[in-house]
């Protein structure tokens, strides 16, 4: 990162992600702890230069095992140091990082490498990949990664421009297969108005992110957005315990903590919030579902911390949110963060922005630096989602007269759960392969006034028996578990339209069989 940056919403031309968040750190505060790794029994800690260093060494090792600029480097690892000295290595060395969950299976891991072209493949402890599918690509275990770091670092960053790829994420899309996000460096510094404006994020803070490394939501406000201030990132690999969260807050003094709601939700139930001592924590923030206003008041009430909450995709990002500059209105997400371009259109016609309190479009501008590149060999979703001068996504929305957004659901189908979105294209095509199966149809399903499970609906083949047990383990050995179905519900028949279409919307209240 040059030594100063200017003020403006938009980063120098030449422009590196990794050089962004580790070079002046490395320089200013090289023994200030950079990340905390906590485990179930362990902890490990890395300085801002000695990550630096590893992330150079990682670059200059990639580079040298015959990878070129631009080339895709899938990372398929747990929540674990490599993952991100792996991923900040990419980056560094002018190539694309492609992070992946451990959760996928084998073929939708597949899918991935092929669809995305990957040149080479980075496996952590557990993670495997089949030797059809690898093909001829270069594939780096841990060995393998612990050697990079020993070698000679990168004397330099990548000299990369802004709008240079820099990182693909896949995330559900309208058809039956993920679609690959792409990214440019300069997405890195769009993030920059989140940090005052959500996060409150300064130099002295200490960030305990609960994602998993593959979500955008981790590798940006768990790691990316407090290295770019030089606070320190806390991140957790081990078992997942609801009460872990308020121990490792009071253990490592988090002044911030980042979950989504389902979680916030599970640590008020489970947590013990009264055997821990959280005065470090200044507020939680909040994302990849809809923040109920019962929640946000259960948990201001236990706690006596803010909550605040952002909207955002994979796209973008989160570009709507309360926070210390933006006052909390229970049931909204909050404001388009200052610096941002943001509008409602109408679902059809001309991309005018509508007036105050009508329904419409969330839309962001072209200019948004955060803004995606475009996706990944799909022009022709692409082509749905780009409107004249404005980027919309497909959530419906109204901004009130005090600017507030407030969210009406989606245009399209895609369902959330736990923060990612799903296609039920995936998991119907999924569960038609399964030979009881003659129809299927997929949406969420409310279980309480906050929360929604992803269902299944099924028709089921003449004299097929209804084994709901069954279809859960097809769809176990065939999807990552954030995309398995929770509930399967047997129909005589799915609702559909004059023209045969599924009506996914009517699904939750058709008439069991």
């Amino acid at each position: 990162m040059p030594d100063s940056l200017s003020n403006d919403r938009h980063p120098p031309a030449r422009f590196n992600a990794a050089r962004y968040g580790l070079a002046e750190n490395a320089r200013l505060r090289p023994d200030k702890t950079a990340l905390i790794m906590v485990g179930d029994d362990s902890e490990a800690r890395l300085t801002f230069g000695e990550v630096e260093r590893a992330v150079r060494a990682i670059a200059a090792g990639l580079l040298g095992l015959g990878l070129n600029r631009g080339d895709r480097v899938m990372i398929r690892m747990g929540n674990e140091a490599d993952y991100v000295l792996v991923y900040f290595g990419a980056l560094a060395a002018g190539l694309v990082a492609l992070p992946s969950s451990p959760q996928l299976t084998e073929g939708e891991a597949a899918f991935l490498m092929e669809n995305s072209g990957a040149a080479a493949v980075v496996i952590g402890s557990g993670c495997t990949v089949g030797s059809d599918a690898l093909g001829g690509r270069l594939l780096l275990d841990a060995a393998a990664v612990a050697a990079l770091k020993l070698g000679p670092p990168l004397p330099d960053y990548a000299d990369t421009a802004a709008d240079d790829p820099a990182m693909l994420i896949y995330t559900s899309g309208t058809t039956s297969r993920p679609k690959g996000v792409l990214h440019a460096h300069r997405a890195a510094y769009g993030r920059r108005p989140m940090l005052d404006h959500w996060l409150g994020l300064t130099e002295s803070d200490v960030m305990l992110h609960a994602g998993t490394m593959n979500w955008t939501y981790t590798l940006g406000v768990g790691l990316s957005d407090p290295w770019s201030v030089g606070a320190t990132a806390v991140l957790y690999n081990g078992p997942r315990d609801p009460a872990v969260w308020p121990r490792l807050i009071a253990r490592h003094g988090a002044t911030l903590f980042a979950a989504v709601p389902t979680l916030y939700r599970q640590i008020l139930k489970y947590g013990a919030l009264e055997a821990h001592d959280l005065s470090s924590l200044r507020h939680g923030c909040t994302a990849g579902e809809p923040l109920s206003v019962e929640l946000l008041d259960a948990w201001t009430r236990a706690t006596g911390k803010p909550l605040y909450e952002a909207l955002g995709m994979s796209e973008i990002s989160t570009y709507i949110s309360s926070g210390p500059t933006i006052p909390v209105r229970p049931g909204s997400p909050g404001k388009p963060q200052p610096g941002r371009r943001v509008a409602i259109l109408p679902p059809e016609g001309e991309p005018v922005p509508l007036p105050a309190n009508a329904t419409g479009l969330l839309a962001v501008h072209r200019s948004e630096p955060a803004l995606m590149l475009g996706y990944w060999n799909r022009p022709e979703e692409e082509a749905e989602v780009m409107r004249g001068d404005w980027f919309a996504g497909g959530d419906l929305a109204r901004i009130d007269p005090d600017g507030y957004l407030w969210f009406e659901g989606r245009n399209n189908d895609l369902m959330k759960a736990m923060g990612y979105r799903v296609s039920p294209n995936e998991v119907e095509a999924v569960l038609s392969a399964h030979p009881s199966v003659a129809e299927v149809g997929v949406a969420e399903l409310p279980v309480r006034a906050d929360v929604s499970v992803i269902c299944a609906f099924v028709v089921l083949q003449p004299e097929a028996e209804p084994d709901a047990e069954a279809l859960l383990a097809w769809c176990a050995e065939r999807l990552a578990a954030y995309k398995r179905p929770r509930e399967i519900r047997f129909l005589d028949a799915l609702p559909r339209t004059a023209n045969g279409k599924v009506q996914r919307k009517r699904l939750a209240g058709a008439v069991l069989g």
